[in-house]
C-alpha cells in the first residue's frame, strides 16, 4: 500500500500532507510502540515531497528507538556487554549505551553533569541526559502525567534531539519540560556570569576586593579598576604612582615661553622670564654702564691668583713669574712645582732624593747618615748606641751582633742574646754521666747523693769505695766487699767436711776467690763419695748497660785440662753448667781453649735493670773414660747497679 501511493505536481497539498503524515503514522506503530512520540514527531512533516518526509521521518524515528534502546539498556543493565555485534541496527545503540554509561558514572562521581568532554556532540548530549536523570531520581519529586490519547507523556530532551535555541559558545542543559543554555568560555578576568548568560563588568570597588592603599581612591574601570590620589597636585606640578606631587620644569618642557630676548628660569610651581644681559668673556667684565666689556686684572683682585708667586696682567688673561723650583702651567695658569728628583734621578743625592715644595732633600738608607754636603751618605757606627746585649761589631752599612759562649743569638730580633740549654741539646744526656743543670751560659753535673762523687772533669761520676777509705759499717766477722754506688759485707762459712783455704780478709777485690776444699774423716764414707772437690766464693760488680749491643764477658773459669789430649788414652775433658741463679737468662757460660787448656767464660746476653744482686752457682765437672771423676761449685756473687756508670 506505501508503494502505491503517488502524487502529481499538481495534487492538492492537503491531500499529499494527509498522505504522508498516514504512511509515517502506520510506519512508526510497526517498528514502535511509543504512540506519544510518533505523535510529536510525525506532525513535523510539512508540505514537501512524501517520499523525503517518509524515509526522513521513518530513519529518524528509527535512530530514536535505537538510542532509547541503549539509554535505557545502560539504565536497567548498568552494561553494554551484548551489544558487540557492530552491525547497521547495534552501532546508535551502543553508542547511546556507552554515553548514558559516562554520564551516570559523572552523577555517581560528584562530577557536574555539564562537564565538557570530548566525546562529540551527539555523545555529549546522551551523556548529560542520563547524568541530570540520575540526579532527578535521587531526589522527592512529583510526577507529572499528560495524557495523549491513553497513553503517558515524557519529558522530551531538547539538547538530545537538537530543537534547542542555544547559540554558539553557549551549552545545551536540558531541565523538566524546558531547556536551559550555558555559556562554554569564562567571561576572563574582572568579569562574572550573569542568570541569562551574559558576562557582566566586576565593580572591584563596590565590593571592596582592590588593593589601592589609604591614600587613594579607587575608580572602577571595565574588566579592572584604576587607584587615583586623593591629594590633587596644583598648576605647575605633576603626580607620580606614588601621589607625590613633583614640579615641571615648564623651561624644558614647554617649547619657548618666553618672548625673544628673555631667558626662562624654572620656579617651584611656576617659571620666570628675564631679560637677556651682555655676556662677557673669560677675562672681561661689563662697565658701570653695563654697555661693554673692560678688561679684569686678575693680579688686582681679591684672590693670589699666582700664590706668592710674582703676577703679570694681560688682556683677558694673566700670566705668573714662578719662583725657582717651580713651572708656570699655561693651561691651569699656576705655578706648579718642578719634581727635581724625577727629572734628575741619580745625579742630586747618592742615596734617596725626596721632593719638596720648589726643592728637594736627600737622606740616607739604613746604617748611613747624612754628610756635610747634604748630598753623600757616610757609615753610621751603630755600636756606639749599644744595640747588642751582648757584643756589638761595627760593618760597612750595618752592624752585628755577638754572644759569649754558653749563649746564642735570638732568632727575633737578631741582637738580644739568649743562654743555651746545655742539658735539653740532642747531646744534653751524655754531657753528665747522672745529672745535668743548666745555669746562665754555662751547666753543671751532679751525681747520686750516695755512693759516688764528681769526677776532676765535672761530667762524670766516680764510685766511692766505702770499703778502702773505711765509710763502710762491716763487723770484723765480715769481709767489706765495694760495688757500684755501694758496698756489701759478706761472710762466709764453710759447710762440713769442707774446710776453707786461707785466711778472711777485711776488704775483698774482684779478683779474690774464697775456696772451701772437701776434708773427710776416714770413716766417713759418704764424704769420701761425695763426688764435689771444692766450693768457692767470687763476687762481681755490674752496672746497668745504657746500651746493650753484644754479650759481656764477667768472670773466666780456667782450668788445668790440656785440650788436645786424647780423650780415649786416659785424658780428661771438663763440661761447665750453671746450676742456679741465672736471673732472667741474662747470663750463660761457653768453653773456650786458651793457651792450649779449657777456660770455661760466663757473660751476660740480656740487659739487666739495676739494683739486682744474685747467686750464680756454677757446676765445673771433671770427665774420664769412666764418667764423672769430680766437679767444682763455684758461686758467682752478682750485683748490678742501679746506674750505667
Amino acid at each position: 500500500e506505501i508503494l502505491s501511493l503517488s502524487a502529481s505536481p499538481r495534487a492538492d497539498f492537503n491531500g499529499l500532507h494527509f498522505k504522508a503524515e498516514l504512511l509515517c503514522r502506520k510506519e512508526i506503530i510497526d517498528r514502535t510502540e511509543n504512540k506519544c512520540t510518533t505523535c510529536v514527531l510525525c506532525f513535523v512533516v510539512v508540505v514537501v515531497a512524501y517520499r523525503i518526509v517518509q524515509e526522513q521521518c521513518c530513519v529518524t524515528v528509527l535512530e530514536d528507538k535505537m538510542c532509547t534502546t541503549g539509554i535505557n539498556m545502560a539504565k536497567d543493565q548498568g552494561a553494554c556487554d551484548s551489544l558487540f555485534t557492530n552491525t547497521c541496527e547495534t552501532k546508535t545503540t551502543k553508542m547511546c549505551c556507552d554515553c548514558c554509561l559516562l554520564g551516570k558514572a559523572a552523577q555517581e562521581n560528584g562530577i557536574p553533569c555539564d562537564h565538557n568532554l570530548s566525546v562529540g556532540y551527539q555523545c555529549s548530549l546522551v551523556s548529560r541526559a542520563c547524568c541530570v536523570d540520575g540526579a532527578s531520581n535521587n531526589q522527592t519529586a512529583p510526577t507529572s502525567q499528560t495524557e495523549c490519547g491513553s497513553s503517558l507523556l515524557s519529558d522530551i530532551n531538547e539538547c538530545l534531539l537538537g530543537a534547542s535555541n542555544c547559540r554558539g559558545g553557549e551549552r545545551c542543559i536540558n531541565t523538566e519540560g524546558s531547556f536551559r543554555c550555558q555559556r562554554e568560555v569564562s567571561c576572563g578576568t574582572g568579569y562574572e556570569l550573569t542568570d541569562n548568560n551574559n558576562c557582566k563588568d566586576i565593580d572591584e570597588c563596590e565590593t571592596g576586593i582592590h588593593n589601592c592603599g589609604p591614600e587613594f581612591e579607587c575608580q572602577n574601570t571595565q574588566g579592572s579598576f584604576r587607584c587615583l590620589p586623593k591629594v590633587k597636585c596644583g598648576a605647575g606640578f605633576i603626580q607620580d604612582a606614588l601621589g607625590n606631587c613633583i614640579d615641571i620644569n615648564e623651561c624644558v618642557s614647554q617649547t619657548g615661553p618666553c618672548h625673544r630676548g628673555q631667558v626662562c628660569i624654572n620656579t617651584v610651581g611656576s617659571y620666570t622670564c628675564q631679560r637677556n644681559s651682555v655676556n662677557c668673556g673669560r677675562g672681561y667684565h661689563l662697565n658701570e654702564e653695563g654697555t661693554r666689556c673692560i678688561d679684569i686684572d686678575e693680579c688686582k683682585g681679591p684672590e693670589q691668583v699666582c700664590a706668592g708667586h710674582g703676577c703679570i696682567n694681560l688682556l683677558g688673561s694673566y700670566r705668573c713669574e714662578c719662583e725657582p723650583g717651580y713651572n708656570f702651567n699655561s693651561i691651569s695658569r699656576v705655578c706648579e712645582d718642578v719634581n727635581e728628583c724625577r727629572h734628575y734621578p741619580g745625579r742630586l743625592c747618592a742615596h734617596k732624593c725626596e721632593n719638596t715644595l720648589g726643592s728637594y732633600k736627600c737622606s740616607c738608607t739604613t746604617g748611613f747618615k747624612l754628610a756635610v754636603d747634604g748630598r753623600n751618605c757616610d757609615d753610621l757606627n751603630e755600636c756606639e748606641s749599644k744595640p747588642c746585649s751582648q757584643e756589638c761589631a761595627n760593618v760597612y752599612g750595618s752592624y752585628q751582633c755577638y754572644c759569649r759562649r754558653g749563649y746564642q743569638l735570638s732568632d727575633i730580633d737578631g741582637m738580644t742574646c739568649e743562654d743555651i740549654d746545655e742539658c735539653a741539646l740532642p747531646t744534653g744526656g751524655h754531657i753528665c754521666s747522672y745529672r745535668c743543670h743548666n745555669t746562665p751560659g754555662s751547666f753543671h753535673c751532679s751525681c747520686p747523693t750516695s755512693g759516688y762523687t764528681l769526677a776532676v772533669n765535672g761530667r762524670s761520676c766516680q764510685d766511692i769505695d766505702e770499703c778502702l777509705t773505711g765509710r763502710h759499717t762491716c763487723t770484723e766477722n765480715q769481709s767489706c766487699f765495694n760495688v757500684q754506688g755501694g758496698f756489701r759485707c759478706l761472710s762466709f762459712e764453710c759447710p762440713s767436711n769442707y774446710r776453707r783455704v786461707g785466711e778472711t780478709t777485711a776488704r775483698l777485690e774482684r779478683s779474690d776467690t774464697i775456696r772451701c776444699m772437701k776434708s773427710c774423716q776416714p770413716t766417713d764414707i759418704a764424704c769420701v763419695l761425695d763426688t764435689t772437690h771444692s766450693i768457692s766464693h767470687t763476687f762481681i760488680s755490674l752496672p746497668t748497660f745504657r746500651e746493650f749491643t753484644r754479650p759481656e764477658e764477667i768472670v773466666f773459669l780456667r782450668t788445668t785440662v790440656p785440650a788436645y789430649g786424647t780423650y780415649h788414652l786416659g785424658s780428661y775433658d771438663v763440661k761447665f753448667d750453671i746450676l742456679e741463679g741465672n736471673v732472667e737468662n741474662a747470663f750463660d757460660i761457653i768453653k773456650r781453649i786458651e793457651n792450649g787448656l779449657y777456660v770455661g767464660v760466663v757473660r751476660q746476653v740480656k740487659p739487666l735493670i739495676g739494683p739486682v744482686t744474685t747467686i750464680l752457682k756454677l757446676s765445673m765437672r771433671n770427665l774420664n773414660t769412666q764418667g764423672d771423676s769430680g766437679q767444682n761449685i763455684i758461686n758467682v756473687h752478682v750485683f748490678v747497679s742501679e746506674f750505667w756508670f
